[in-house]
């Protein structure tokens, strides 16, 4: 083995120790892992990459049978334990962030796991759904996998609840983006009694802070801070909701490029010189498309806001989660 290869594979064992991956007692699992941190590739290929960094290579059925010892001993609690206790090794977890992707496979038929479903990279393949739970840090601590056809919205309180089962958690707060926000998930995980601060649509912003804008337009101090309610849902499921709005300048520099980008592929839209794609500023009409210049102003009314809306009761601290 070479001098950069040994130094290599050296420190990817130690981080593996270090991370509390070595309670799992599988040379061929950790080789694996180890292995598609060097080179993402196929369980195949895996014995060709571990053979060329001069490291000892199991057999593709020995990897093979590694994956099946996966779901018979539950490594992935074992390795949600280690993430765990590795994330609170400086001190208790204050927020828990989720967020959802989709994996794509390029293969004709759906199975029942992989199904054609909303997909983030526009795709029509077969997809998963995962789910990711992390601190605030951005360290993992949980994954889950849904079928490819699953809602985002309903994938958030399976991984929240299996997470608490598995750690016996109290005074969980998750913070989760817009994609999150329906009123009968909220509903759902509040029941649950867990609490929330998710992203808020900043197009519901005019209607909240109507006050302020009667009052003072859309004049704003940096890192202003001005809350309103707003119910969320109808009927019986109807609930009042505290939303926060935060104003910063840097924001509002970052939104207005990309209005003005977005302005500029509008006008060429409306000129002819660029086809119509998924555009935001362009107006259809009986005469042919144009600029809505509308749309634009209540866009930069909104430049440099962002929203977040949480349960109607909170705990009195968003203080240690365990």
């Amino acid at each position: 083995m070479g001098t950069s290869a040994l130094t290599l594979w050296n420190v990817l064992v130690e981080a593996y120790a270090r991370l509390g991956f070595d309670t799992i007692a599988d040379e061929a699992f950790r080789a694996m892992v180890l292995a598609r941190v060097i080179e993402p590739t196929s369980k195949a290929d895996t014995v060709r990459v571990l053979a060329e960094i001069g490291a000892a290579a199991p057999t593709v059925r020995t990897l093979f049978r590694a994956l099946a010892r996966c779901e018979q001993r539950d490594y992935r609690a074992k390795l949600a334990g280690a993430c765990l206790g590795h994330a609170t090794g400086g001190g208790a977890l204050g927020l828990i962030l989720y967020d959802v992707t989709t994996l794509h496979f390029e293969v004709e038929n759906e199975d029942s796991l992989r199904k054609v479903g909303m997909s983030k990279e526009r795709r029509v393949d077969p997809q998963i759904q995962v789910g990711l739970l992390v601190d605030k840090s951005g360290f993992p601590l949980e994954v889950h996998c849904f079928e490819g056809n699953t809602a985002e919205t309903s994938t958030l309180l399976p991984v929240l609840e299996t997470f608490r089962e598995r750690h016996q958690g109290t005074d969980l707060v998750v913070v989760a983006d817009a994609g999150m926000l329906s009123a009968r998930n909220l509903n759902e995980i509040e029941d649950a009694g867990l609490s929330f601060i998710v992203g808020s649509r900043i197009s519901k912003a005019p209607y909240d802070l109507a006050a302020h804008f009667e009052r003072h337009g859309n004049t704003f101090n940096d890192g202003q801070i001005l809350e309103s309610s707003r119910v969320m849902g109808s009927g019986k499921a109807a609930r009042s909701r505290r939303v926060v709005y935060q104003y910063r300048f840097a924001r509002h520099k970052h939104d207005d490029r990309a209005i003005n980008a977005m302005v500029g592929r509008a006008e060429n839209v409306a000129t002819g010189t660029r086809p119509l794609k998924k555009d935001r500023f362009v107006r259809i009409h009986a005469a042919g498309k144009e600029v809505d210049w509308g749309l634009v102003e209540r866009a930069r009314q909104l430049a440099g806001l962002k929203g977040y809306a949480d349960a109607a009761v909170m705990p009195r601290s968003v203080g240690p989660c365990w």
